[in-house]
């Protein structure tokens, strides 16, 4: 859906807000899109104040792809932000596109070890977000998403597509899990076939419905310096089709952003 995320300045209030004024600096979900324009409409209960700290860009990249990474691995795969529990080794796939590159930072705010895979290109910069390992997908181990270090994934943030379990479950830890997501119909059926066999290893489907509260706890970390977004590249609102057929064609590096 297109322009769900955006940031930018309160013009005006509706009868019922309580917490914002007009001029008042916001992050928000736009939860039926509508962010392509130069004015919006948002909910309060998915609006949040952005910090002089975080920029326009910063804070209009981060609500979805960063709520998805952040869903997946506290949620589905149990990492504690905190840095305390068991190391859990994760592999991200698409590390560098707009979920992977939080997925990155934000593991490695836990007790994580994070093998990741991207392109060529992009490996330079998934390792200097965090990551332990990162391994180009068009190799044969990164076909195969084999870790370099030999290890077995407690979990997959599973941010690419066309990969099906049989690349993944070789790689899996006994109880391993890869959280998909953005799920096709095949994967859910994977998801059902395994809850009715008892799989310990396990395709989980990942259904993220935006929450102010955790927007609003990844806008601190981008105010603190833990978190911050890679932007693929900026485009005026008069060539917002241009920036729509960049993010359709899947190879940007981090998030696209469109500007009045």
């Amino acid at each position: 859906m297109r322009g769900i995320d955006v940031a930018g300045e309160v013009i005006k209030v509706g009868p019922g807000v309580r917490n914002y004024k007009a001029g008042d600096k916001v992050v928000a979900v736009l939860g039926s899109g509508g962010g392509l324009a130069e004015f919006a409409v948002a909910k309060e209960s998915l609006t949040i104040a952005r910090p002089p700290e975080v920029g326009a860009a910063q804070g209009a990249a981060l609500p979805i792809a960063g709520l998805a990474a952040y869903e997946a691995l506290t949620q589905a795969a149990g990492v504690k932000l905190d840095g305390s529990g068991q190391q859990v080794n994760l592999l991200i796939t698409a590390a560098s596109g707009g979920v992977g590159q939080y997925a990155v930072q934000l593991a490695k705010l836990g007790n994580t070890h994070v093998t990741a895979t991207c392109g060529a290109r992009n490996m330079d910069l998934v390792k200097s977000l965090g990551a332990d390992e990162v391994v180009d997908y068009k190799t044969p181990d990164g076909e195969a998403l084999k870790s370099p270090s030999g290890r077995k994934y407690d979990a997959v943030i599973h941010c690419a597509t066309g990969i099906p379990w049989s690349t993944f479950e070789p790689n899996l830890s006994a109880n391993g899990k890869v959280i998909d997501i953005s799920p096709h119909p095949t994967a859910i059926m994977t998801f059902a076939l395994q809850k009715l066999t008892f799989s310990k290893k396990q395709l989980v489907p990942m259904i993220m419905i935006p929450k102010k509260k955790k927007l609003d706890y990844l806008v601190k970390f981008v105010k603190e310096g833990k978190l911050k977004a890679v932007i693929d590249s900026k485009h005026p609102l008069s060539k917002a089709e241009d920036a729509w057929a960049k993010s359709i064609d899947g190879h940007a590096t981090g998030k696209i952003i469109v500007k009045p």
